[in-house]
């Protein structure tokens, strides 16, 4: 499958870095497994992933959090 951003990359599995924003809060996850672009660097990540992920970012946003740095844990 090539990338839909860049058309040329194909993908690879690998580890990225996912920056959210809700609200007032910006939440930055390291080390997110996923699928990146070997072109153009764009990701794309599992839907439990990607709901794990979504959950961090709401749940920092519930606390009133300004920023949050996490380390994803599956």
């Amino acid at each position: 499958m090539n990338c839909t951003i860049c058309k040329t990359g194909s993908f690879d599995d690998g580890h990225t870095t996912v920056t959210l924003e809700r609200a007032n809060t910006i939440v930055i996850v390291r080390d997110v497994p996923a699928r990146l672009c070997d072109n153009c660097g764009e990701y794309y990540l599992a839907e439990p992933v990607a709901q794990r992920v979504y959950t961090q970012a709401d749940e920092a946003a519930a606390r009133h959090v300004q920023v949050e740095i996490l380390q994803y844990v599956a």
